[in-house]
């Protein structure tokens, strides 16, 4: 199933159910007196937070979501019952907007993390809460108030401590297939992600981590370009960037500084908070070089970049070289976690 980030629905709180004017009516008892009852409150609209769910797909089909009306009072001083709530399991990372207004109403980032987005109706009341000693027989009764009604915008991050950033081709979703469980689809093009894809890094048996596979970027991303922009601010969840460079890239494609910089640049350009998260290079398809050259490669390029920052060299295709990133992934982000 396709990865779907965003999500238009309509949720609809239940009305409040109206007050009840009536009378008792009894043998031997001829003033018996008001004996309606209030109505019951509306049922509300909730978001929950479901670790089980990864996309908004189910959305695209199901999209009203309405909360039960409140029961009308009844004679007999009978309480209509309260309307059902309604409880919207969406994945955790899910920020929801009001469509309309534009207002982010909140996000769920735990698993059972209830948010309100649709307020039932209060109850309507019945001719019994008129009585006084003035008026004995009171007709007065008040309608249940309406449930909210709204469109909300669902916009899914993807919640990774790992984020993997490049250039389409670069081999990312390599990396991620070799070291997760992740299978993500790879091939000989450009392009092969049109989604995220989401792999558990297990280093130990309580030490584990989970990386995230972003489609490629392009130049003029951060514009609206290509692919990467939809994808772009699933990066800002997570709190190191691996930056994989192909270091043999295929005929007429880019070169590796040229590419180094065009991701660099999309990223300055589409938020300055994303710039700033930890990255570290990562000279992937090594493989692919003769092994004479790559050591010349390889400190050219860093000279070129200036980079000071972490940086590996490796083989995602034949795993060399990831064992030492995957370790050093778990021992930083156990250090920021301190």
């Amino acid at each position: 199933m396709k990865f779907v980030d965003e999500a238009t629905i309509r949720v609809e709180a239940g009305d409040g159910g109206n007050g009840c004017a009536s009378f008792r009516r009894e043998k031997y008892i001829p003033k018996g007196g008001p004996d309606g009852g209030d109505g019951g409150d509306g049922g509300s609209v909730y978001l929950v937070g479901d670790e089980g769910l990864n996309t908004l797909a189910d959305f695209r089909f199901n999209r009203m979501h309405r909360a039960e009306r409140g029961q009308n009072g009844m004679s007999r001083d009978k309480t209509g019952y309260k309307g059902q709530h309604r409880e919207v399991q969406v994945p955790i990372g899910t920020i929801v907007y009001n469509e309309e207004t534009d207002e982010c109403i909140g996000e769920l980032v735990r698993e059972g993390e209830r948010l309100l987005v649709a307020q039932g109706g209060f109850h309507g009341l019945g001719n019994t809460r008129f009585k006084s000693s003035t008026n004995r027989a009171p007709r007065r009764t008040t309608n249940g108030s309406l449930g909210e009604r709204r469109f909300l915008r669902l916009e899914l991050k993807v919640l990774a401590d790992v984020g993997l950033l490049g250039m389409p081709n670069a081999g990312k979703s390599s990396l991620i297939r070799a070291i997760s469980a992740a299978r993500p689809r790879v091939a000989d093009y450009p392009f092969t992600t049109l989604y995220p894809n989401l792999g558990v890094v297990r280093v130990d048996v309580s030490r584990s981590f989970v990386v995230a596979d972003i489609p490629g970027v392009v130049e003029g991303a951060a514009e609206g370009a290509g692919l990467g922009i939809q994808f772009l601010k699933h990066l800002s969840r997570n709190r190191i960037l691996l930056h994989l460079l192909d270091m043999a890239p295929l005929e007429g494609g880019e070169a590796p500084l040229d590419a180094f910089r065009k991701i660099e640049r999309e990223l300055e350009k589409f938020s300055s908070e994303l710039y700033q998260i930890p990255r570290w290079l990562v000279l992937n398809k090594m493989d692919l070089l003769p092994e004479e050259e790559r050591e010349q490669r390889c400190n050219e390029l860093v000279q070129q970049l200036n980079w000071e920052g972490p940086l590996f060299v490796l083989s995602a295709l034949k795993r060399e070289g990831t064992a030492p990133l995957v370790y050093a992934l778990m021992e930083a982000l156990e250090q920021q976690s301190e």
